[in-house]
């Protein structure tokens, strides 16, 4: 792990890295991801070609353009990212979830480069992107105010970040946490700490200061019994995605 990984939890990072193999069971301990996933894809298609005039229908709609995937776990966000063309570099603390995401995507022909290391260490490389997503991580790092410094370091200017976490409400603490891992045991009891959990504010504000503008926010709907998500602009009481744009100075 790099010695500049002050964002990094360790208690975190080894319950995740401890289940590394499951990553690709879409039954298994992340199967709630693998459920998500097509909805946080489509959503970040449509917001990147929107902002960059793009058309959504086009088989390679991403062609050409970079794609930081922060926190990228086993790569189940970047392989189908890549898929639309994107050039997508992924990151994680965990260097177990880098290796089985590196074997994946090798064993499905894609291109995608694979990094153990922490997004704080990653700036001091000078890379910057089209676009940053940072899905389902943020409340599990150490430090979310170095993170987001990180994001937008990392963003070229007019670029986008998108992050897909969980609000901090009494929907979440009922939903999220007791019945999703201790009741429906959807997801490995211990997987959220509901005080980590951050309301959009806490990312927007700070965003904000940082030099971006809010592009986009949208709260998330699940359908347990058909196991897919929909986007629900006005239910942000639970999941949701927010897209930042990078003012360009």
């Amino acid at each position: 792990m790099p010695q500049n990984a002050r964002t990094v939890d360790e208690e975190e990072i080894a319950k995740f890295s401890s289940r590394a193999d499951a990553w690709w069971d879409d039954s298994g301990a992340f199967a709630p991801l693998h459920d998500i996933t097509p909805l946080r894809i489509g959503y970040i298609r449509d917001r990147i070609c929107t902002s960059t005039g793009r058309d959504t229908s086009s088989p390679l709609p991403l062609n050409g353009l970079s794609l930081l995937d922060v926190g990228c776990g086993g790569g189940l966000a970047s392989e189908p990212l890549a898929r639309l063309g994107a050039h997508v570099e992924g990151i994680d603390a965990s260097e177990e979830n880098i290796t089985i995401a590196r074997i994946h995507a090798e064993r499905m022909g894609l291109a995608i480069d694979y990094h153990a290391t922490t997004a704080e260490a990653w700036v001091e490389k000078s890379m910057c992107y089209d676009a940053v997503i940072a899905l389902e991580m943020i409340e599990h790092v150490a430090d979310v105010q170095l993170l987001l410094s990180s994001l937008v370091q990392l963003t070229k200017p007019n670029g986008l970040i998108i992050l897909s976490t969980i609000n901090r409400t009494l929907s979440s603490l009922l939903l999220a946490k007791y019945t999703a891992e201790y009741i429906l045991r959807w997801v490995p009891r211990g997987t959220h700490d509901w005080n980590r959990f951050l309301r959009p504010s806490e990312l927007i504000m700070p965003l904000e200061e940082l030099g971006c503008s809010l592009e986009h926010m949208s709260g998330m709907r699940y359908a347990p019994l058909a196991r897919t998500w929909e986007l629900a602009p006005d239910a942000l009481s639970m999941n949701y995605l927010i897209c930042m744009k990078k003012i360009d100075h």
